[in-house]
């Protein structure tokens, strides 16, 4: 075989290792995304606890980066302080480290099984949450079968004349070998994997234990600044807690470098093989970052300010009167088709201000002050001001001669905006109501409770954006999506209140004190998604696959 196919197969072998880490991660985040943010939030005040809470993060998301990001985005807003970000991240690196440590052994029966259980799940239902979940189980299955991939596809390196020179001269070279695996990690945007694919090289005989802890070091400088460089254009609060673990981390690793330059200890100490002793050799590093750390958080959070602060430029103060624009240019009016097309525009806004609006309530829900809750309340006062300019902009087109088509569109906007104007009516005359029972009275939810409303709330959102594109699309398979999921949406409600009143039952203190609320805001959550749901209806109608007011089969 020549050495192009062979790097070819590689290759290949290294870009379905990232598919499915990214595949993981990202069911993960759908599935379980704000129950992981909320317990983050919910322990992030005690130092061990937020230790424990970024590994298992890490664990979960399949990325410490992931961790970084959003700790980081928690510490810029106040919620969390950032010497306890800090230690957050520092146990997101063990849990990331402690991820490639589990894959390293013989999983290869799991690989059938995770894509066989996978593929059933997400083919079989139409529920997001048993989708996702056989996402996750399929992408664990691909990662697990990439890592024999390498495996399979360097076995023709070990017998390469090249490779001998090409490891000798890294050996011999640390500083370049370092820099290299910086790149590595930086490139492919995960230090899992990177040191996945030189544990499996390590397997194969093509990397010395020694060579793979000097790539380990490069890693973890590598993966330190990936969240600096996805931050560089955020808010400085929110790169402060990214910079601290470049500091730490990237710090310790450049230490470490010249430390085992300097007196070359011996390795074996980390494990039997060479595979073992390259991802020991990860997980004890990030060990010893986070015992230096515990003394250190303040002091590098500190540190980290200050840099962030000397990148920072400060903007000048210049008074702009904040206009708000309008799609609705009257000089259109003439032109049905274009005056149609504005209105649409001026109806996408609406729909933006409603997406804030839904997203923002539910944050509310933990986190309230009267600053907030005015805040949210002004949004429905943009919308009911766009409602109100829209319906007259399009009774003025209805003026003009409109063919069959533009006149149905006409009706349907008008539909559209009416609902998203009753959505956000429920979003401040009603949630907005428990918003402020509940910060008044100081209730919690349970654990359960929160976690019912969090996926609740989630499979509303998306199915808004669901409605959003059909606005814009007139997909028919989209809408047709979205019609499916009102109707599982009903079933979630029914299992959610199930489970809420089991909870009574048993006498739960914290559930008979927000049970109101609880069923409240499952009732409103649940009328929002059948008026966004009603923006599908016109689409189904229009192609014949409504049957009465029910999709028609197939």
């Amino acid at each position: 075989m020549s050495g192009s196919v062979v790097l070819l197969h590689l290759a290949g072998a290294v870009a379905l290792m990232l598919f499915a880490t990214r595949m993981v991660k990202t069911g993960v985040e759908r599935a379980y995304g704000d129950v992981l943010r909320h317990r983050l939030r919910a322990t992030m005040r005690n130092p061990v606890m937020a230790v424990l809470t970024g590994c298992g993060l890490a664990v979960a998301l399949q990325s410490s980066t992931a961790v970084t990001l959003l700790v980081g985005s928690f510490a810029g807003a106040g919620i969390v302080s950032g010497a306890a970000g800090q230690l957050a991240v520092r146990g997101a690196e063990i849990g990331s480290a402690l991820v490639a440590k589990l894959l390293t052994f013989d999983l290869t029966l799991l690989v059938p099984l995770c894509l066989i259980a996978g593929t059933v799940m997400f083919m079989a239902t139409e529920r997001r949450d048993w989708r996702q979940t056989g996402r996750i189980l399929i992408g664990v299955g691909l990662l697990i079968l990439s890592l024999e991939m390498i495996g399979q596809a360097s076995e023709p390196l070990r017998n390469s004349q090249l490779m001998p020179l090409i490891i000798n001269y890294f050996s011999s070279d640390s500083i370049t070998t370092y820099l290299l695996a910086a790149l590595i990690t930086w490139l492919f945007q995960s230090s899992i994997a990177a040191v996945l694919l030189m544990a499996t090289l390590a397997g194969r005989g093509l990397i010395t234990p020694e060579l793979g802890v000097v790539l380990v070091l490069g890693v973890n400088l590598g993966s330190s600044l990936i969240a600096p460089m996805l931050t560089r254009s955020a808010p400085p609060e929110v790169r402060i807690v990214p910079v601290g673990n470049l500091l730490m981390r990237g710090l310790g690793s450049l230490i470490m470098l010249v430390l085992i330059m300097t007196f070359k200890p011996d390795v074996s100490f980390l494990g039997r093989s060479a595979p073992d002793q390259i991802v020991n050799a990860h997980i004890l590093f990030n060990v010893l970052i986070l015992l230096a750390g515990l003394p250190l958080a303040g002091l590098v959070y500190r540190a980290s300010e200050k840099i962030v602060a000397l990148g920072t430029t400060p903007q000048p103060a210049v008074a702009l009167e904040v206009v708000e624009l309008s799609a609705l240019n009257e000089s259109a009016l003439d032109t049905p088709s274009q005056a149609l097309a504005n209105a649409t525009r001026e109806v996408v806004r609406v729909c933006e201000i409603v997406e804030i609006m839904l997203k923002r309530i539910i944050e509310l829900y933990e986190d309230a002050d009267p600053a907030k809750i005015k805040a949210l309340a002004a949004l429905d006062d943009r919308v009911d001001r766009k409602h109100a300019a829209i319906k007259l902009y399009l009774a003025k087109i209805t003026r003009n001669p409109l063919t069959e088509d533009e006149a149905l569109r006409c009706q349907e906007l008008i539909g559209a905006c009416v609902k998203l104007e009753q959505v956000g009516d429920i979003i401040v005359r009603n949630m907005l109501v428990h918003v402020r029972k509940k910060l008044e009275r100081g209730l919690e939810f349970t654990p359960e409770g929160w976690q019912e409303l969090c996926a609740f709330h989630s499979s509303v959102l998306a199915n808004a954006r669901l409605a959003f594109n059909v606005l814009v699309s007139r997909d028919p398979e989209t809408a047709r999506q979205l019609v499916l999921e009102k109707d599982l949406l009903r079933e979630r409600e029914k299992e959610t209140s199930a489970s809420h009143f089991l909870r009574l039952r048993e006498g739960t203190a914290k559930s008979v004190e927000t049970s109101s609320i609880h069923l409240d805001t499952i009732r409103d959550l649940k009328q929002i998604n059948s008026l966004l749901a009603y923006i599908a209806y016109p689409v189904l109608e229009e192609r014949g696959l409504l049957g009465g007011s029910r999709l028609k089969a197939g």
